[in-house]
């Protein structure tokens, strides 16, 4: 029994003697742990989406089209969007014909116009238009799904302002008379019935009105009340882009996973380094005609090379799987996926800089890696994520990476579209890789 005591306490003197081991066991989860509860809004009061950009454009010139807009501003999901803002010109209200370029630039994703008709005088109902940017399905349905209770939460209101104004254009007739006379020929047009009779039983007080029933169909009231408000609800749609994107839901999981393998790929290779170290692989290299920034600048050329035939092998099988469509982006989709391969590269080569073992870098790789895809955008969408968590996102390479796939598949970007979110990857790239380089020169790793 003793002998089993000492042997386990050898073990676990090894174990926390490494302290890459500890971290990966205990302070890497621990700290993912509070990421994605941070991420999730976890133990947040109100643990829904916040601040997703919504552009409201007002043409109604109505105070029914000031209420549905006050109605979306009080909806914590949405931060609404009511001005177009330009440094060469002071602001202005935004108009609908500045919708489809700034959704193109990613400014927003979708946008709700309120056309002059949006109240008519001469019609029950009320009328909208709906501009979607749909990149991301999840996002997407969260979206339309809290746009359309808030629309229908403050439908009966306007409709009743729409039902007074229609009133008001009967001449003759009492104002009353002319108000539930406005409902009942809206009603009987719309669900058929006889307009004099549901008119009688309005002025009787009998407001249970609905659908016609119909043999075997369910007619309950609360199935009559959805249909009577989507029916008197006219909502225009329009895509404003990713209309003939073949597999959309595919894109985005082949784009974020990735991203995600090539990561942790490019930063093995790098952690490869303290694997020729210690077996020295680099004395021998370093007695001929080499010098240590080749060993170095050779590694980062390996690994972009090793990363783009990587996501050139990911993204055929997602054409051969599930049809994405790479054979019109072939030429844009390589450009991008290089640049993301270098981006990459220069991240394994940091974490490699910083490490003082294979262990600790595989560790620190492990955490920094998982990090990066959880807010960068790889696994979630940014947008539904509190608006602290979208800011750090924007200082990782998985966003503008994801951007990058994003626009060349999705939007069919041009080269001058491409060009901020390349830039950015340049210049990510450039940094991170003059930071390693700093680091290398300063730890040696070649002893």
């Amino acid at each position: 029994m003793r002998t089993l005591l000492v042997l386990l306490q050898k073990d676990f003197s090894n174990f926390f003697s490494n302290k890459a081991a500890v971290s990966l066991t205990f302070i890497v989860p621990f700290a993912m742990i509070y990421v994605f509860g941070q991420v999730f809004g976890v133990n947040r009061k109100d643990p829904g989406p916040t601040g997703i950009p919504l552009a409201v454009v007002d043409t109604s010139n109505q105070p029914a089209g000031r209420e549905l807009v006050d109605a979306l501003k009080a909806e914590k999901t949405f931060k609404v969007i009511t001005q177009f803002s330009s440094p060469n010109s002071p602001d202005r209200p935004l108009a609908e014909s500045d919708l489809k370029a700034m959704m193109r630039d990613n400014v927003f994703r979708f946008a709700v116009v309120l056309p002059p008709d949006f109240l008519s005088d001469t019609e029950l109902g009320i009328h909208l238009k709906i501009y979607s940017n749909p990149r991301n399905e999840i996002e997407t349905q969260m979206v339309n799904g809290i746009l359309q209770r808030t629309i229908f939460s403050s439908t009966p209101h306007l409709l009743i302002q729409s039902a007074q104004a229609r009133a008001r254009s009967e001449v003759g007739i009492p104002r009353t008379d002319a108000f539930n006379r406005s409902i009942a020929t809206s009603v009987a047009e719309t669900f058929g019935g006889d307009a004099d009779e549901i008119q009688r039983k309005i002025a009787n007080g009998d407001l249970g009105f609905g659908p016609q029933a119909t043999p075997g169909a369910s007619n309950t009231p609360g199935n009559a009340t959805g249909d009577v408000l989507s029916m008197l609800v006219r909502i225009e749609t329009e895509q404003v882009a990713g209309q003939d994107v073949k597999a959309p839901a595919a894109t985005r999981i082949v784009s974020g996973f990735a991203i995600q393998f090539l990561l942790f790929a490019l930063s093995s290779s790098a952690a490869a380094l303290f694997y020729e170290r210690d077996r020295g692989i680099f004395h021998r290299i370093l007695a001929g005609p080499v010098s240590r920034s080749q060993i170095l600048w050779s590694k980062f050329i390996y690994g972009a090379s090793l990363g783009l035939l990587q996501l050139s092998v990911l993204f055929i099988g997602g054409r051969i799987l599930y049809g994405i469509d790479i054979e019109h982006h072939a030429g844009y989709l390589c450009l991008v996926s290089l640049i993301v391969a270098t981006a990459c590269t220069a991240v394994g080569m940091l974490l490699a800089s910083i490490a003082t073992s294979i262990e600790a870098a595989s560790g620190l790789a492990t955490f920094v890696i998982l990090l990066m895809c959880s807010v960068g955008g790889a696994w979630f969408p940014v947008t539904l994520m509190p608006e602290a968590i979208q800011k750090l996102s924007k200082l990782t390479v998985v966003y503008w990476a994801m951007e990058g796939f994003d626009q060349v598949l999705w939007l069919d970007a041009s080269l001058a579209e491409l060009a901020p979110t390349l830039g950015i990857l340049v210049a990510i790239a450039g940094v991170v890789m003059a930071v390693a380089v700093w680091r290398f020169n300063r730890s040696n790793p070649f002893q």
